[in-house]
């Protein structure tokens, strides 16, 4: 079984340089020892009207790779914030916001 990794620059100019040459994605696959699928989803995901471009298609990904949003932990802590705001009465919809809220503030200082 394989294991996920990101593709690097380097595999990404290998599959531009393939991809031009006129290469299948299957072939592409096999000469730089990723899978089809990979392949297939980086090209589908970074190519744009000008064709798969390296270094927008990289630039694109570490976007991507950026702006997820990281789950919260559910620590004892948090745990014990969320029953403290329920017996306020708040909802749950509330409490989703506040901590939302919260979590940006201290991501952005």
């Amino acid at each position: 079984m394989r294991h996920y990794k990101q593709l690097t620059y380097a595999q990404r100019c290998q599959i531009a340089v393939l991809k031009k040459s006129g290469f299948t994605q299957q072939s592409i696959a096999e000469l730089t020892d990723l899978s089809q699928s990979t392949i297939s989803r980086e090209l589908s995901r970074n190519t744009g009207k000008r064709g798969y471009r390296h270094k927008q298609a990289h630039e694109r990904a570490l976007f991507r790779r950026r702006s997820v949003r990281k789950p919260l932990k559910m620590t004892p802590e948090m745990m014990a914030l969320i029953t403290l705001k329920l017996n306020e009465k708040w909802s749950p919809e509330q409490i989703t916001g506040w901590l939302r809220k919260k979590s940006e503030r201290s991501v952005s200082h």
